[in-house]
């Protein structure tokens, strides 16, 4: 099992042996929903808070307005929306005053239970959870893999009408895919996290120049210089152990038939 992950057989609630659930609990799982549900709640609190401020500075004669404003918050604030509990108060005249905010902390405290938790649902007869847990990171590996086959290396759609290019196609794009997984486990062993997508963005960044300098003898000097990177991108090639070098062999000048 990984390293704060917990799991746990679950039988099926009819008692009908066909199908099993297994109740997976992550620590880091749970941070993460735990920081973007506070970051939520957060940005819907600071906007109904402002439409309060402003409604007690300056009443609106229609409180339908302001209702349906404040039903766009929520429905933007999905995740949050469970946390809060807001009324439109109305002065003599009928017209929004303010709003009542609550703060529902039943719903949160379910809410901080709730993270990191998911259910797996299986027809698989085994009856250890690690097992089955391990089985369906693996079949989330085979989908991020077709994924990255398809919109990092473009290998779909394929356009070539004959079978050799076709091949052709798919061969470079697995050889791209085994670079990919290559980078994406030197980058783990570095401490990077696990996206090469993030590493090539940032390398991307570098630049270099192409100088050209002309010669009295034969045709013009191609020197391609390599730019000094920024702070962040000199950082990744140091835990990589990679050394940029100053300066890259030019590409080839295409000679005209």
């Amino acid at each position: 099992m990984q390293p704060g992950v917990e799991v746990k057989l679950v039988d099926h609630p009819d008692g009908r042996g066909r199908e099993q659930y297994v109740l997976c609990r992550s620590i880091e799982r749970q941070k993460k929903e735990a920081a973007m549900l506070e970051l939520k709640r957060q940005r819907l609190m600071a906007q109904l808070r402002q439409a309060d401020a402003s409604l007690r500075k300056s009443p609106v004669k229609d409180p339908g307005t302001v209702e349906r404003r404040i039903g766009r918050w929520l429905g933007r604030y999905t995740a949050a929306e469970r946390l809060v509990s807001v009324r439109v108060e109305r002065n003599a005249q009928g017209h929004a005053a303010g709003l009542k905010i609550t703060e529902r902390t039943e719903n949160a405290a379910w809410a901080q239970h709730a993270h990191g938790a998911y259910l797996l649902r299986t027809n698989c007869t085994e009856r250890d959870p690690a097992q089955l847990w391990r089985w369906y990171i693996q079949l989330t590996q085979a989908e991020a893999a077709f994924r990255t086959a398809k919109s990092d290396l473009g290998l779909r759609p394929i356009y070539h009408q004959k079978t050799a290019r076709v091949e052709a196609h798919i061969l470079v794009c697995f050889l791209a895919y085994a670079m990919w997984k290559v980078l994406q486990g030197w980058q783990q062993k570095a401490g990077l996290g696990s996206s090469p997508r993030t590493v090539l963005e940032e390398l991307g960044r570098i630049p270099c120049v192409d100088v050209v300098l002309p010669l009295e003898t034969g045709g013009p000097l191609r020197l391609r210089c390599v730019a000094r990177p920024e702070p962040s991108t000199a950082a990744i090639l140091q835990r990589l152990g990679l050394r940029l070098p100053s300066r890259l062999r030019p590409p080839p000048v295409p000679i005209r038939m």
